[in-house]
């Protein structure tokens, strides 16, 4: 029997969006839109391993300024499962470095007939801005801390295969709060699906300020530890920092490290989350993050799942071919 069926009416009136920048301004329906359509994808293509040709003569630009190893894999491999064609497009070797403008070469590239652009910059909004200049869709990859709106989806996706629901569900984000795009993205998914959010860290690293939008602050891990459903560790991202937040990388770990010892203090049915790449020994050891109930590699599936559905929502049902084509992919048993 077939698996899924996608076509343009599958595509629900509620996306009306040509970009994806953040997940602060999309409503909860559009949030529920984005995880049942990175379900459908999974299941259609075996768990993201089969393709699809539902974007076949698409073209789909990685514009990426930051390193990244997932993101861009997964994009680029999300994309290739969709019949697009990928270009990877390296900003060193590029005219950027010639004294090209950054909107010049997004729009050469645009000139060239692509669909879409993936973009990563360290300057916080910079997907928003390229997106006033082009008329093909954005896809926000993240920009410096603010938002890395398909980071907070996957993880969001990993949560809501194991529990389903996530209203009442308490999730802990741990680490590095201030310069954390994908804490924001994150939180902001949560609380739209109706989860309890705990920010946990040092006071350098998680300010008060957090409580304004309704979230819970906390500077002791071991105290909110019995009450989470979830944990979300978080990199300290010593790149983005001016001066170092905390004496040491030791007392870090000591103070909020999940432990082997701490997670035996959990719920026996707690859920171990973290976006890489991990530091094993800092935010997480060896013992939690190969443990049974850690979705570390979860995380990177269901990030090939998310993708699709957004390259899907983003350019795939707008005319020409590759919106119109019907795809049936049988099941596996």
């Amino acid at each position: 029997m077939p698996a899924a069926t996608f076509d343009r009416e599958s595509v629900p009136p509620q996306w009306q969006h040509r970009h994806l920048l953040d997940l602060e301004r999309l409503t909860p329906d559009e949030v529920r839109l984005l995880l049942d359509t990175a379900a459908l994808f999974k299941e259609a293509t075996n768990g993201c391993r089969a393709k699809l040709g539902l974007l076949s003569g698409r073209t789909i630009v990685n514009l990426f300024f930051e390193n990244s190893t997932r993101t861009r894999t997964s994009f680029s491999l999300a994309a290739r499962r969709l019949g697009a064609d990928v270009v990877d497009f390296t900003a060193a070797s590029s005219s950027l470095s010639k004294g090209e403008s950054f909107i010049d070469t997004a729009k050469n590239l645009e000139a060239m007939g692509i669909d879409a652009v993936v973009v990563r910059h360290a300057t916080p909004g910079t997907p928003h801005l390229l997106s006033q200049y082009l008329d093909v869709g954005v896809i926000n990859a993240g920009d410096g801390p603010h938002e890395h709106p398909t980071q907070g989806l996957l993880d969001i996706f990993s949560i809501r295969e194991r529990r389903g629901d996530l209203r009442g569900v308490t999730v802990g984000l741990v680490g590095d709060i201030s310069h954390s795009r994908t804490a924001r993205s994150n939180l902001w998914g949560l609380m739209k699906l109706g989860a309890h959010v705990i920010l946990c860290g040092p006071p350098t690293l998680v300010s008060e300020r957090w409580r304004e939008i309704g979230v819970e602050v906390s500077h002791d891990l071991d105290a909110i530890i019995p009450r989470c459903d979830v944990l979300n560790l978080l990199r300290i991202q010593f790149e983005r920092q001016n001066t170092r937040p905390f004496p040491s990388v030791r007392e870090y770990a000591h103070l909020y490290a999940m432990t082997g010892e701490r997670l035996r203090r959990a719920k026996p049915d707690l859920l171990i989350l973290a976006p890489g790449p991990i530091n094993r020994g800092v935010e997480v050891t060896a013992e939690v993050a190969d443990c049974g109930q850690s979705l570390i590699l979860d995380q990177v599936t269901n990030g090939l799942a998310v993708r699709m559905a957004v390259l899907w929502l983003v350019c795939g049902p707008r005319g020409g071919s590759a919106g119109g084509s019907t795809v049936r992919q049988e099941r596996i048993v």
